[in-house]
């Protein structure tokens, strides 16, 4: 189907998208497609480097005529999210995305697409490659690890950039341009508890949630979708108050920065109470799905007869659990006083484990606020520590604090305006981690902007790239470069 893809116009855009996809690049692990991204610029004869965390930069000198506009870096993130459903059979770590056209979307077979961020990567190759698209001295800043703690972008060191103008390709709508964006911080809750005998008298269940759409942890964490693990607590929570349902295991959610779609449970109930654990499962299941039903219609709640398991919680730790989860907050804290519609504040109950004695609960928490960042995360904090867990803050980064007073914004503004008939495009900062903040630590005086093209569902099997979009985007892009201020 790649060759399908690339068909497909901007052809330039969409076949160095292909060539991309095909080089496997899951976050951590990324060696692949630097030594893929090194070949590409030392195969043009353009200066290559890679730097001691691994990023890579390309430099390409200005075409004829532009030698006199600021010197400029074109930025994207190699790593992409893995996710796919359950019953697709997919190795991200050896294999190349399956790509598919349905109608004006580019999607997955069954797995993330990688059109975040690949889509500006593959932006910035073309651009690389062309020798008809005019341009700036241009450095081509390919980063690495952006998905699960922006550690490329948090080593790539003060001075090694010479641009004055920073243009990120990572905003995932195509009227959008970017000038600022949230923080984050990821909580880690962990404990240890003993593990019982299970009584002779329980039978073990299997609960599962899934059908959910899952997504992008920031950017939708305001759309009211199903976080599995909050689902599934509820679930466990209603099952001891009225049964005295026991858990031995839960494995629910995945990556930080992916509202959970999917949670398991092995549990056990008193036999007696077999038939009405059963119906009032199914009503509780009903109750949610019918809340949910706008957002989430294929929510699946299944329940099993398993098993008994060996072993079930201390009795005590799982009321605090249970508890603890349905305190944490999860999903929208404060909306922004300044900036209309934006969310401010925000938390992701990302990935529950119960096994073996362990319970880990990871949460990724947001904001464009560093204070509130901070009381966020100090209330989780407390609410696990009520139940015996401790509490680790990792992974901090910082927001980028919005320029209004942009040059490069008042350049692309009419830009917009003139390419789509006088359509206004939507200045606006995100609630998601954009590598802007963290690259202004050590570049404080770069102008930075952020744009891209529509993408849908990032972080989830359903991710999908507009086709129209990607063309609407590349000619913005092309625009762009040909009106950087002068030096």
């Amino acid at each position: 189907m790649s060759s399908e893809i690339r068909q497909l116009e901007p052809k330039a855009l969409w076949n160095k998208f292909a060539d991309l996809n095909a080089v496997p690049r899951p976050s951590k692990k990324e060696e692949r497609v630097i030594k893929f991204m090194k070949d590409f610029g030392e195969n043009l004869g353009l200066e290559t480097i890679e730097d001691e965390v691994g990023n890579v930069i390309i430099r390409k000198p200005a075409t004829k005529g532009m030698e006199d506009r600021k010197p400029i870096v074109m930025q994207s993130h190699l790593d992409m999210v893995h996710q796919k459903n359950n019953d697709t059979i997919f190795n991200f770590d050896t294999q190349g995305i399956a790509m598919k056209i349905e109608g004006d979307w580019v999607k997955a077979k069954g797995t993330t697409l990688g059109a975040d961020n690949g889509l500006g990567v593959a932006t910035i190759m073309a651009i690389l490659e062309s020798d008809s698209i005019a341009h700036p001295d241009l450095e081509a800043l390919f980063t690495i690890d952006e998905e699960t703690g922006m550690t490329g972008a948090m080593g790539l060191k003060g001075g090694i950039l010479k641009g004055d103008i920073l243009l990120n390709l990572d905003t995932e709508e195509d009227d959008e341009i970017g000038v600022g964006c949230a923080g984050g911080v990821d909580v880690t809750a962990t404990r240890d508890y003993k593990e019982e005998e299970t009584p002779e008298f329980k039978i073990g269940y299997t609960i599962t949630i899934k059908g959910l759409q899952g997504g992008h942890s920031g950017m939708q964490i305001h759309e009211g979708l199903g976080n599995a693990n909050k689902i599934m607590n509820r679930l466990l929570f209603d099952g001891f108050e009225n049964f005295g349902l026991r858990i031995s295991e839960i494995n629910g959610g995945s990556l930080r920065n992916a509202i959970p779609r999917e949670s398991n449970a092995i549990v056990a109930i008193d036999a007696k109470h077999e038939a009405s654990f059963e119906s009032e499962i199914k009503a509780i299941a009903n109750t949610i799905k019918a809340e949910l039903k706008t957002m989430e219609p294929d929510l699946k709640v299944v329940v099993a007869k398993t098993e008994t398991p060996e072993k079930i919680m201390d009795l005590g730790v799982q009321e605090g659990l249970t508890r603890a989860l349905y305190a944490a907050l999860n999903g929208v804290y404060r909306m922004s006083a300044d900036i209309a519609d934006l969310v401010e504040t925000s938390n992701n109950i990302a990935r529950v484990i119960v096994k073996d004695g362990n319970i880990e609960i990871a949460c990724l928490t947001r904001s464009s606020v560093e204070s509130s960042k901070w009381d966020l995360a100090n209330t989780l904090r407390a609410t696990f520590e009520l139940t015996g867990c401790e509490v680790e803050f990792s992974g901090e980064y910082p927001g980028w604090q919005p320029n209004m007073d942009s040059d490069i914004l008042k350049v692309m503004v009419p830009i917009y305006e003139r390419l789509n008939e006088g359509e206004k495009p939507h200045v606006a900062a995100c609630h998601a981690g954009l590598e802007c903040g963290i690259l202004g630590q050590n570049y404080p005086e770069m102008d930075m902007i952020s744009f891209g093209p529509t993408i849908k569902g990032a972080h989830s099997p359903d991710e999908r790239a507009q086709i129209s979009s990607a063309q609407k985007y590349w000619e913005f892009v092309i625009e762009t470069l040909k009106h950087i201020p002068k030096k």
